[in-house]
This record gives structure tokens, C-alpha cells and sequence, in this order.
């Protein structure tokens, strides 16, 4: 019984997409250090690039009285697990004529860990 038990926890954490993995929201605070010059994660306050509280569940580009690309406006993103995982592993190519700069975060545990940290720092 345990054996079979498992064997079917272990088949479904392989399964898991990195975006659903469980990040390490400590290690993902040290990463978000690559994106405060850009972005606030716990205060409305717009940078460069827009606040992010709030992030989980808002639409891309919805943010007040921050100018985004027509692209960003348009692309009925809804921010979540999956869809920041794709834009932060190549934000301009996610999101073809995107204003950030940024050329993405390219190990998939720095995605998780940075995903777990704002969960924890951009709610409402």
C-alpha cells in the first residue's frame, strides 16, 4: 500500500509543470533583486515598469496610470502560475513588442522561487 501510494505522489510531482512546482519564496526574493530597479512588488507605486500588486489573477496591462505597449494592452494575459512562467523564462518573446527590456530569467528554479515570492508580497 505504501509502496503503491508512492510511487502515484512521485508520478504526479514529475508531472507538475515548473510553474506549479513549489518555489522557494526566500531565494525568489534574492532573484527579484534582478527586476526592483524596474518593479515594486508591495507598494502601488509604478517604476519604470508597473507595480505588481495585485499581479495574481489581474490582466496584463491593466495597471492605472502606467503606459504600456499597445501589444501588453492587448494581449488578454491573465497574470497566474503558467502565464508568468512563460513570460519571465523570454519576456519579448511571450509577449511580442513588450516594452521590458529584461531578457528573461532563463532556469526554471529561479522562476518558481521568484512566482513563490510574489505570491507571498503582491496581494492586495
Amino acid at each position: 500500500m505504501f509502496k503503491t501510494l508512492s510511487i502515484a505522489v512521485t508520478a504526479v510531482l514529475v508531472t507538475l509543470s515548473p510553474a506549479l512546482a513549489a518555489g522557494d519564496a526566500e531565494n525568489g526574493k534574492r532573484v527579484f533583486n534582478k527586476c526592483k530597479a524596474c518593479h515594486v512588488a508591495n507598494e502601488e507605486k509604478n517604476r519604470i515598469g508597473p507595480h505588481l500588486v495585485g499581479l495574481f489573477g489581474r490582466t496584463a496591462g491593466s495597471v492605472e496610470k502606467y503606459r504600456y505597449s499597445k501589444s501588453m494592452k492587448d494581449s488578454g494575459i491573465v497574470w497566474n502560475a503558467e502565464t508568468l512562467d512563460a513570460y519571465l523564462a523570454n519576456p519579448r518573446q511571450y509577449v511580442k513588442g513588450t516594452r521590458m527590456a529584461f531578457p528573461g530569467l532563463k532556469k526554471a528554479s529561479d522562476r518558481d522561487d521568484v512566482i513563490a515570492y510574489l505570491r507571498e508580497v503582491t496581494k492586495p
